[in-house]
């Protein structure tokens, strides 16, 4: 069977400046942010006390009534409400699907369920081990989450999670994809959940240096090739993209919002927490995205970046860019999201994906907010502080996880 394209027909998402698709595409363009103080912990001793929470409590309707809400781990709940999100986008109604041997789910985590560790540990350490709830194990699990809206969409083919870190949202979205481009699917649910405010998070990232420490202003503290930026600010959230075969899609009449046609992944094989100064495996990565696409790299004319907010990050990821795109970089628009939802982990391929998406749809760049000093060594047009009125046809969307883990998707803009 040749190889078979593949279009974007359904999105949902969770941020902490949006709560659906619509909220979080207005916040991105009009450059509003959703950090602020975290109030679910105690932060009295902690080095970083704000980060990027979504601002609903109550996920029940996302999981089922509220006693069944309780079986689920925060980060299983982002997912689910995501998920319904896009199933309804879509407009294919759950357990409807013609072959549901043929619809993929890959959903991943960076972490999983790191509350209900927490939780139960001190269940443990407390009242003892009869007293650590069964639900233990299935609301921590990575592929909790796979497993949960496969259920709910009634999708029985590949069901699975990958876990790569903060590049884990978009391998999900190229393995499904390469699922449908080599006729194992027709179509797939995929994307990345996290739910890391945690204690143990917070407390785990700022023993290693990577969160900014700016307690004084919480709203300038993501601050993406920054020359003062000082780490990136945590974040919670979920993406979930609806991929489907083009014919397939077609002849149902469905609503395409762009075409993925391009995914590359690499590891740096060099540390735990730095990326490789040289780049070499970032540019394979990018490389190997645009060559699956078809495209020379003149092409692209937006990327989503990694754009942590930390110094190694948005530094190696500039050089990148260079070494990718040469002279061409002149005419390049690159934009850190993060800027404004914080880094969400193993949801940020996911949420990035959809801004990608939505960039090239209703042809505006979102910024990189809080951007004033610029740094000599990150020196690209990072579209500072407003949105750009710019019609690209193709966009890149770029992930690069702790572990050396590199994944790059491209996005084609739709014109039916």
């Amino acid at each position: 069977m040749s190889a078979r394209r593949v279009v974007v027909t359904g999105m949902g998402v969770l941020a902490c400046n949006g709560t659906d698709v619509a909220s979080y595409w207005d916040a991105l363009i009009s450059g509003r942010h959703g950090i602020a103080p975290i109030t679910t912990i105690d932060t009295t001793h902690f080095e970083t006390k704000f980060a990027g929470a979504v601002p609903l409590d109550n996920l029940a309707l996302a999981g089922g009534d509220r006693k069944q809400a309780r079986r689920k781990d925060r980060y299983q709940l982002l997912a689910l409400k995501a998920a319904v999100e896009a199933l309804a986008s879509s407009g294919i109604p759950p357990k409807s699907w013609a072959d549901p041997f043929r619809v993929a789910t890959i959903v991943g985590s960076g972490i999983g369920g790191l509350q209900t560790i927490e939780e139960e540990h001190t269940t443990l350490m407390q009242r003892g081990p009869s007293r650590v709830s069964p639900m233990l194990v299935p609301k921590m699990i990575v592929d909790s989450a796979a497993g949960d809206i496969s259920i709910l969409a009634g999708a029985r083919g590949p069901n699975y999670a990958i876990t790569t870190a903060c590049a884990t949202g978009s391998n999900c979205i190229g393995a499904a994809f390469h699922h449908i481009k080599f006729g194992h699917c027709d179509a797939a649910i995929t994307g990345g959940a996290e739910a890391p405010i945690t204690a143990l998070g917070i407390s785990g990232f700022n023993s290693i240096g990577a969160l900014s420490r700016r307690n004084d202003s919480p709203a300038t503290a993501s601050r993406p090739f920054d020359k003062d930026r000082d780490g990136f600010v945590i974040g919670e959230g979920a993406g979930i993209l609806v991929l489907e075969e083009l014919e397939t899609a077609r002849r149902r009449g469905a609503v395409i919002y762009a075409e993925l046609c391009g995914y590359g992944t690499t590891g740096d094989a060099f540390h735990e927490t730095q990326p490789d100064p040289t780049g070499a495996a970032g540019t394979a990565c990018m490389q190997m995205a645009i060559r699956e696409a078809g495209i020379d790299p003149s092409a692209i004319g937006y990327i989503n970046a990694h754009g942590t907010s930390t110094h190694y990050n948005d530094m190696t990821e500039t050089k990148v860019i260079h070494q990718v795109f040469g002279a061409h970089v002149g005419k390049l628009a690159v934009s850190s999201t993060k800027s404004m939802t914080g880094h969400t982990l193993g949801a940020a391929g996911a949420i990035e994906a959809v801004a990608a998406i939505l960039a090239l749809r209703d042809g505006v760049l979102p910024p990189t907010i809080n951007y004033t000093t610029p740094d000599p060594e990150c020196d690209l047009d990072y579209v500072p502080n407003q949105a750009r009125r710019v019609q690209v046809q193709y966009a890149l969307s770029n992930n690069l996880g702790f572990g050396g883990h590199n994944a790059s998707l491209v996005f084609k803009r739709w014109e039916g």
